[in-house]
């Protein structure tokens, strides 16, 4: 389909994607898929759909096909009408890097790398990762995205419906909350407010739920240097953020990376920090 739209080199599928992506929700525009993002769609190797923003987009730019077919097989009779084999190397030429050829799978299994915390929130805005999850595992300093750019009433339906959150806060009373202050220049308390704010949104949403739900609602503090942001949804995909040296976190380049079938890529890695440190934490 993208050949047959004259979309093969990247800069014209990624202006095209963006303009369908305005007609959908003006929210989505300029979220195009990376270029390695896209030679992963067009390789026949997806395990599962794109998320489904991107699905809603490449239905209005291909309206004559869902997203399952156009990520389907090929059918046959389509087959039988593509250009020859050398000709399809070549175009496929345009959508990839010189590192998308160096080796299989050359990025184990991220699949994302934006420059800053504000260009991955503009390509993938906290409803669009977060609704409709079954577990959310979070560990930060602040955790804003859960307590700030997410609303109550939607993070409290969540759970209501079975959705289970671990939220790991940087300990107000800590060590570690106070050097990370200093390094970022702050004199008065800011992210100590911030973080007991954002911990009271939670621990007063906990008290909102049903019984049944408040246990789903779990909150931690712990006193470590910290290092990474993590989000886990779904045992699935990561959201990795490491804190630059004084540097605000928005400021800091985020990755996101998929759980893989031979488990041997940084999902598992992040998982395994999360979980270390929510051992060591103490509870709220």
């Amino acid at each position: 389909m993208i050949r047959q739209h004259r979309l093969q080199r990247y800069g014209m599928f990624q202006a095209a994607y963006n303009e369908a992506a305005k007609k959908v929700s003006p929210e989505l525009a300029g979220t195009a898929p990376s270029r390695a993002q896209l030679h992963r769609w067009t390789s026949g190797e997806l395990k599962r759909l794109p998320y489904t923003d991107h699905c809603r987009v490449l239905e209005a730019m291909f309206p004559e096909w869902t997203a399952d077919e156009l990520f389907a097989p090929c059918p046959s009779h389509v087959l039988a009408d593509e250009p020859a084999a050398h000709t399809r190397s070549d175009e496929r030429a345009d959508l990839e890097s010189t590192a998308d050829r160096v080796g299989p799978n050359p990025y184990a299994d991220v699949t994302a790398v934006f420059a800053t915390r504000a260009e991955f929130s503009f390509a993938h805005p906290p409803h669009a990762l977060l609704d409709g999850a079954s577990s959310i595992r979070a560990a930060g300093l602040s955790l804003n995205m859960l307590c700030q750019q997410y609303p109550d009433q939607r993070l409290y339906r969540l759970i209501e419906d079975g959705t289970t959150l671990q939220a790991l806060f940087l300990d107000l009373e800590g060590k570690a909350i106070r050097a990370r202050e200093q390094e970022e220049g702050y004199t008065d308390n800011h992210l100590t407010t911030l973080t007991r704010l954002n911990i009271e949104v939670l621990t007063r949403l906990r008290k909102r739920l049903s019984p049944e739900a408040q246990e789903r609602l779990s909150v931690a503090v712990y006193d470590e240097t910290i290092r990474f942001n993590i989000t886990l949804i779904n045992d699935k995909l990561c959201v990795m953020q490491p804190y630059l040296p004084n540097a605000r976190g928005v400021d800091s380049p985020t990755f996101l990376a998929e759980r893989n079938s031979t488990g041997t890529g940084l999902y598992g890695t992040f998982e395994e920090i999360f979980n270390s440190l929510w051992e060591r934490g103490r509870t709220v």
